[in-house]
C-alpha cells in the first residue's frame, strides 16, 4: 500500500482553541512540516501554524517544557517528542519511521523558525532523501526581526549565529567576518555579550550596530550606536539578562569620501587616543593608516585653530 493510501483524513479529529472557542483541525497530508513559532510573544503565530500543530500526529521539539507552553495556550493536544542536538542521532530514525508509516510530523524549535542554529536540517535532508514531502510554514524569526528594527542596510546580510566562546577563536573569526560586504547578524548570550562586543569593536572598527534584547517580549530593548560605545555601555553594566541579537553595519566602502573619513575620525577621537582612532578608521574604511593619521593631524590642528 502506498504511504499516502494509509492517510485517513477522517480519523481522530483533533480540536484546538485559538480564540477560546474549540475548532476542529483537519489532519495534514503525510510529511514533515517545519513550523515557525513565536520568539517571545505567544500571539506571534499564524493560524495555519496552529491548525497544522493541532492536526499533526506528533510535534518534534527541542524542549517539551517550552513547546508545551504554546500548545497549552492554544488548546493543542498533539503529543510532543524531544528532538535536539543531544538526542538527534537516536530520535531521527524514529521520526523517519513515522513518516514512512504515513504520519504528519511537525518540527518546531524553542523559538522562531526551525533549522536556524539547531540540528533540524539533518532531519529535513533525511526526509527528502527518503522521498517524503517537506513543507515550510513561515513565521517569526529573531534574525529578521532584529535586522528590520536595527536601522541598518538590509539589502544584503550575513547570518553568523554564535561566535566562538573562547577569545582567541572569537577574534580569529571576527577577523574573517571583517571583509564580508554585508550587514552582519549574530546571536550572543548575555554573560558573554560584554567580551564579545569588546572583541567586535577591536576587530571591526567604528561600525554602527544595534543590540536587540528580548525582542517581542515585555522588556524588549534596542540600543543603537557604534560598536565601541556599545562595548563601553555593556562593560559598565548595561542589562545582560535575556536573549540577544547583534546587528552590525557592513564595512565602509574602500573609496570612502574624505568627509566620511573625517566624520569617523571625529567620533573616534572623542573617546579614544589618536593612535586607536587611526587604527579604527583605517580598518573601517580601508584607507592606509598613514593617510588616516594625516587626516587626524589636520583635524586636530583645525580644532586648535578654532579654539584660538
Amino acid at each position: 500500500m502506498d504511504r499516502n493510501d494509509k492517510h485517513d483524513t477522517g480519523a481522530r479529529p483533533r480540536r484546538y482553541a485559538p480564540f477560546g472557542a474549540a475548532l476542529e483541525a483537519p489532519r495534514p497530508k503525510p510529511g514533515l512540516y517545519l513550523v515557525a513559532t513565536p520568539i517571545g510573544n505567544l500571539g506571534d503565530i499564524s493560524l495555519r501554524a496552529l491548525e497544522t500543530l493541532a492536526g499533526a500526529d506528533v510535534i518534534a521539539c527541542e524542549d517539551t517544557r517550552v513547546s508545551r507552553k504554546l500548545t497549552e495556550r492554544y488548546g493543542i493536544e498533539t503529543p510532543l517528542t524531544p528532538y535536539h542536538e543531544h538526542n538527534a542521532a537516536e530520535a531521527r530514525p524514529k521520526l523517519l519511521a513515522r513518516l514512512d508509516a504515513g504520519d504528519a510530523v511537525a518540527l518546531v524549535s524553542d523559538a522562531g523558525t526551525p533549522l536556524i542554529s539547531d540540528p533540524g536540517y539533518k532531519l529535513v535532508r533525511a526526509a527528502c532523501e527518503a522521498g517524503h514531502a517537506v513543507t515550510s510554514l513561515p513565521g517569526a524569526s529573531s534574525v529578521l526581526a532584529a535586522l528590520t528594527v536595527a536601522g541598518l542596510p538590509t539589502d544584503r546580510f550575513f547570518f553568523e549565529g554564535f561566535l566562538p566562546p573562547k577569545q582567541g577563536a572569537r577574534q580569529k573569526r571576527i577577523a574573517e567576518l571583517a571583509t564580508i560586504p554585508a550587514t552582519l547578524v549574530l546571536f550572543e548570550s548575555g554573560p558573554r555579550l560584554p567580551d564579545a562586543l569588546a572583541d567586535l569593536a577591536a576587530g571591526l572598527g567604528a561600525r554602527s550596530a544595534a543590540i536587540c534584547r528580548e525582542l517581542t517580549k515585555l522588556h524588549e530593548e534596542v540600543r543603537r550606536d557604534d560598536l565601541a560605545t556599545l562595548a563601553q555601555d555593556y562593560a559598565k553594566g548595561a542589562e545582560t539578562r535575556g536573549e540577544f541579537v547583534i546587528v552590525i553595519a557592513p564595512p565602509v566602502e574602500v573609496e570612502a569620501e574624505d568627509a566620511d573619513v573625517d566624520a569617523l575620525l571625529r567620533r573616534a577621537l572623542a573617546r579614544v587616543t589618536v593612535k586607536d582612532a587611526v587604527g579604527e578608521v583605517a580598518l573601517a574604511t580601508g584607507r592606509p593608516k598613514r593617510e588616516v593619521y594625516q587626516r587626524a593631524l589636520t583635524l586636530a590642528k583645525d580644532g586648535d585653530d578654532d579654539g584660538e
